[in-house]
C-alpha cells in the first residue's frame, strides 16, 4: 500500500509567513498607539486585536486537527477495504 506524498513547505515559506505576521502585528500596534483617542479606546482596540490574533491561531489549529483526523480515518477505511477485497478475491484459487 502506498501513501500519498505529504506536501512540505520550504524554510523560506515559513520565514515569509512569520515576517508577514510580524509586519502586520507591528502595523496594527503602531496604528493603535497613534490613534487620536483616549487610552481606554486604544486599550480596547489593542485587546480586540490580540483576541482576533489568538482566535485565528485557534481556528487554524482546529482546522488542521480536523484535516489530520479525516486523513487518518480515510487511511483506516482504505486499509479495511483492501483487506476485504483481499479476503474475498474471486480470482484467488481455492486451496483445498
Amino acid at each position: 500500500m502506498t501513501s500519498p506524498l505529504q506536501p512540505r513547505n520550504s524554510a523560506m515559506f515559513y520565514f515569509q509567513a512569520w515576517i508577514s505576521f510580524a509586519v502586520s502585528m507591528a502595523a496594527v500596534g503602531i496604528g493603535i498607539a497613534y490613534l487620536p483617542v483616549s487610552a481606554w479606546v486604544r486599550g480596547f482596540f489593542a485587546v480586540g486585536a490580540l483576541y482576533l490574533v489568538t482566535s485565528s491561531f485557534t481556528l487554524a489549529k482546529v482546522i488542521r486537527d480536523r484535516q489530520e483526523t479525516e486523513a487518518v480515518v480515510n487511511r483506516v477505511d482504505q486499509a479495511r477495504l483492501e483487506q476485504l477485497l483481499t479476503d474475498h478475491n474471486i480470482f484467488r484459487p481455492e486451496s483445498v
